[in-house]
C-alpha cells in the first residue's frame, strides 16, 4: 500500500478523534448526552389536549406531584418523564392499545444527502414529546442516526452491539434483546450500528451457491425479529443505508410502512424516482420468491424546503403533480436552528434555548411539529383512531 493511500487511514482515525472530542465537549460534565428541555404549563396542557387548570387542579389534590420550582418559586417546567407521568395520570397516553399493530417505519431513500437520518432522530423525539413508546433501528453502518443519539460508533459501540450478532452468517444471538440500549429520553430506546455492522454484506455476498436461501432466511429473522421486539413499543422507526443491499433489503422486507425523504431538488427528485422504480423492482422479486412485503402506508416527505428559493418551489410542484396525495402536503423547511443543533449532535426537541433568534427557534419548531404530525396521523389512522379534540376545541364548537 503506497503512502498516499496509507492516508486515508490516517484522515479516518484524526476525524473519529475530533468526532470524539466534539462529543465530550457538547455532553458536559460526563461527557453522556443527557436530555435537560423542559416543558412550560401551556405547552404540557396542549400537548396533553387539556387546560392548565386542569393540571393545577391534578397538582393541588394530589394526583400529580407539586410543579417543580426553582429557589425563588418560580415554575421550571416539566421534564419529559415528569410529563410521560402527567399523560397517564390524566388519561392522556397515545399508547396503541393491545390488538394495535406497532407501526414499524421505514425511512428510506438511496439518495444520500436528503435528511434521511435527521428525519429519523426527529420524528423519533417528535414521537417522543407526544407520549409514544419508540424504538429506533440504525441499520446504516454509517451510524448517523447513533451519533446523533450521543454514542460515538467508533469508541462506544462494539459490533457485537449491532444487528451483526443476530445477522451474520454465524449468528451468535437468537433475538435482538441484546442491542437494544436506553437512551436520555426514557420512552425512546435505541439499536445502534457502526461500521463493522457493514461485514454482513460481505458475509452473505460470498453465502455460495446456496445465497438465495441464506437471503430470504435473514429477511424472514429480520422481520421476526423486529416484530418480537415491536410488542414493547408503539412506533419502531428504521434508517436503512442509502443503497440497495441487502441490509436494506432485509429493512424493506421487515417494515410495515414506508416514508421516503427527498430534497427539492432536480438531481434529488430524479434519483427518488429510480429508488421508487428499484423498489418495485425488488418487491415484486421479493414477492415472487415467497417473501411477503405489506405496507400501511407509503409516504414521501419534502425536507430541506426553501420556500425563499423559486427552484424549490418549481420541484416541489413537480413532485405534487408526479406523486399526488403519496407527498404529504407539509415540507421539512430548510432551517440553520437545525443545522446548528445537529452541530451539537442534537435535535430541535432537545435544545433549552434557542441556538438562533427565538423567533426562528419558534419558526423552526412549529414546522417541525406539524410536519411530522403528518406521519404520526398516518400511523393512529392504521390503528383506527380518529383525532381527539382537546378540551379548548370542544368548549368552542359547543358555542
Amino acid at each position: 500500500m503506497n503512502s498516499v493511500v496509507s492516508q486515508i487511514g490516517d484522515l479516518a482515525d484524526a476525524g473519529e478523534r475530533m468526532i470524539e472530542r466534539l462529543r465530550r465537549k457538547a455532553f458536559l460534565p460526563d461527557s453522556r448526552k443527557g436530555l435537560n428541555v423542559r416543558i412550560g404549563i401551556a405547552e404540557a396542557a396542549a400537548l396533553l389536549g387539556c387546560s392548565t387548570n386542569r393540571i393545577r387542579m391534578a397538582e393541588e389534590d394530589g394526583r400529580l406531584p407539586p410543579a417543580p420550582a426553582s429557589e425563588t418559586g418560580r415554575r421550571l417546567g416539566y421534564t419529559v418523564e415528569e410529563l410521560l407521568h402527567m399523560r397517564e395520570v390524566l388519561g392522556a397516553s397515545p399508547r396503541r392499545a393491545p390488538l394495535d399493530v406497532p407501526a414499524i417505519i421505514a425511512v428510506q431513500n438511496f439518495k444520500g444527502g436528503v435528511g434521511k437520518s435527521t428525519v429519523t432522530t426527529h420524528l423519533a423525539h417528535y414521537l417522543a414529546v407526544q407520549g409514544y413508546r419508540v424504538l429506533v433501528v440504525d441499520c446504516d453502518s454509517q451510524a448517523t442516526t447513533t451519533t446523533l443519539f450521543g454514542f460515538n460508533p467508533h469508541f462506544n459501540i462494539k459490533r457485537d452491539e449491532t444487528l451483526y450478532p443476530y445477522l451474520s452468517i454465524d449468528p451468535t444471538q437468537a433475538d435482538l434483546l441484546y442491542a437494544v440500549k436506553r437512551t436520555p429520553w426514557p420512552n425512546v430506546d435505541l439499536i445502534p450500528s457502526n461500521l463493522e455492522l457493514f461485514d454482513v454484506e460481505y458475509e452473505l455476498a460470498a453465502a455460495g451457491s446456496d445465497g438465495g436461501s441464506v437471503l430470504a432466511a435473514r429477511f424472514r429473522k429480520l422481520k421476526r425479529g423486529l416484530s418480537d421486539l415491536a410488542r414493547d413499543y408503539d412506533i419502531v422507526l428504521l434508517d436503512p443505508p442509502p443503497a440497495l443491499g441487502t441490509i436494506s433489503l432485509a429493512v424493506m422486507q421487515a417494515a410495515n410502512a414506508l416514508l421516503v425523504p427527498l430534497a427539492a431538488t432536480t438531481p434529488d427528485f430524479c434519483s427518488t424516482v429510480q429508488f421508487l422504480s428499484m423498489m418495485d423492482q425488488v418487491l415484486h422479486q421479493l414477492t415472487g420468491a415467497g417473501i411477503e412485503v405489506d405496507y400501511q402506508f407509503v409516504r414521501l416527505i419534502c425536507s430541506k424546503f426553501d420556500g425563499n428559493d423559486p427552484s424549490h418551489a418549481m420541484v416541489r410542484a413537480i413532485m405534487e403533480m408526479s406523486f399526488g396525495a403519496a407527498l404529504l402536503p407539509v415540507p421539512i423547511l430548510e432551517s440553520a436552528e437545525i443545522s446548528h443543533a445537529a452541530m451539537r449532535m442534537m435535535t430541535i426537541y432537545e435544545l433549552e434555548k434557542p441556538i438562533g433568534t427565538p423567533k426562528t427557534h419558534k419558526r423552526c419548531r412549529a414546522n417541525l411539529d406539524e410536519a411530522l404530525r403528518q406521519v404520526e396521523q398516518l400511523v393512529t389512522q392504521g390503528w383506527g383512531r380518529v383525532q381527539p379534540l382537546s378540551e379548548e376545541e370542544v368548549i368552542h364548537a359547543a358555542a
